[in-house]
């Protein structure tokens, strides 16, 4: 069966160029939303993902219908392989997993996407270790000072309930609780 799936971001734009392009196109079945792509609550997406069977294909009128970046597109195709699925862009004719030749510009894709993402992460870590060389301390500042740090360590050693110390200092137990001499 040949799904299609049209979206539109806002209550102005229409659905109409798209269904009526999809319907050309052969699909059977349109699912639509008005929703922004950034929108990970894309409801008629997830029915339509739910429903695919193994020779099915999404079929949409651009890449941009479907997904807001290149790494949710490939997490989308890769629920449509693992469902046995095909896909098919009209406006990108090389975005067409039911040929050979789609199938390796896909695969390129996502290995060029995989290799981003693994820059990105060599930099931030190579980021992170010259930041703690200059003695930058990472993560969330402690919400007591040192003084009342101490203060809370000693009361906590006397007894006090951890959640009456947290409370006069307007933290949580927890925070109290993880407090190390």
């Amino acid at each position: 069966m040949i799904f299609g799936y049209a979206r539109v971001s806002t209550d102005g734009q229409t659905l109409e160029a798209q269904l009526e392009a999809l319907k050309a196109a052969g699909a059977e079945k349109v699912f639509q939303e008005k929703a922004s792509a950034a929108n990970a609550e894309r409801r008629e997406l997830k029915r339509m993902l739910a429903n695919l069977n193994t020779g099915d294909v999404v079929l949409v009128t651009r890449l941009d219908r479907l997904a807001r970046s290149t790494l949710d597109l490939l997490r989308i195709l890769e629920q449509l392989t693992k469902a046995g699925a095909g896909f098919r862009s009209l406006a990108d004719t090389w975005a067409d997993t039911t040929t050979a030749h789609g199938r390796l510009m896909l695969t390129i894709l996502g290995g060029l996407a995989e290799f981003e993402r693994e820059l990105i992460k060599t930099r931030t870590g190579e980021g992170r270790a010259r930041a703690k060389a200059r003695g930058v301390k990472l993560g969330a500042p402690f919400k007591l000072t040192h003084h009342q740090r101490l203060e809370a360590l000693s009361r906590k050693a006397a007894g006090e309930a951890v959640r009456e110390v947290a409370r006069s200092y307007n933290v949580s137990a927890a925070t109290i609780s993880r407090l190390k001499p």
